[in-house]
């Protein structure tokens, strides 16, 4: 009993230590960069530029960069079903360009993400940006009708049943939660950095000062034995 508690101590000592901590925001930088450059380089396949359409025409943030928001129901097609007409529908609505321009604002929030394992500042925006897309995806579950189960029979519709798009972003919750955590400890980070910049330059005009008190004594002690 005496050695299994000691196991556990001694597995909580590593876990708790400051290297495990770092080894685990680096982790989340990579996670969120992961997510977001996976997702934003999908952004730019027709197949998930068709699936994003109900959130977007849906939102009265994005829908009016579509040209027919109110006819997106008619002209969704599944995953990996290529219907000619309604590819064409979708390019005159302007689907796939707005996915492209999000695609690519989601590929560089993941490459600045990505950037502050090496660079904080750069880091930081990256995770700033991170943290503020789930407050919008967030928002479709209040927005978009698809993404709760439909009333089609069974007794489990609506809220709090989330559908398979729903499930989907309701999970942006752990990303926003994330993206904090990455926040935080950047600008604790760049704070103790910038904190113990300001130590030598306050050292060397310190030092300075005594130089000159100094200096100024020495001339003083001269003059006065030149007196006597």
């Amino acid at each position: 009993m005496f050695g299994m508690q000691s196991l556990y101590t001694r597995a909580l000592t590593i876990v708790a230590t400051r290297r495990s901590s770092g080894l685990g925001i680096a982790a989340m930088k990579i996670a969120i960069a992961i997510i977001f450059i996976w997702i934003g380089w999908l952004k730019f396949s027709p197949y998930e530029a068709d699936s994003i359409a109900p959130f977007v025409a849906n939102s009265p943030l994005m829908r009016f960069f579509y040209a027919y928001p109110a006819d997106y129901a008619a002209h969704l097609t599944k995953e990996g079903a290529l219907i000619p007409a309604q590819r064409a529908w979708q390019l005159a609505n302007h689907t796939y360009a707005f996915s492209r321009g999000l695609g690519t604002v989601e590929i560089m929030i993941g490459l600045l993400t990505l950037s502050g394992l090496f660079f904080r500042k750069t880091g930081l925006w990256g995770a700033i940006l991170a943290f503020a897309t789930p407050f919008v995806t967030l928002s479709f579950l209040a927005t978009t009708p698809e993404a709760w189960v439909p009333a089609l029979g069974d007794m489990q519709h609506g809220f709090p049943y989330l559908s398979g798009p729903g499930r989907l972003v309701i999970k942006d919750v752990a990303l926003l939660a994330g993206a904090w955590l990455v926040v935080a400890d950047t600008a604790r980070t760049l704070l103790r950095d910038s904190a113990a910049d300001a130590v030598p330059k306050r050292s060397v005009k310190l030092s300075s000062v005594a130089a000159e008190r100094f200096k100024s004594f020495r001339l003083h002690d001269t003059r006065g034995g030149e007196n006597r």
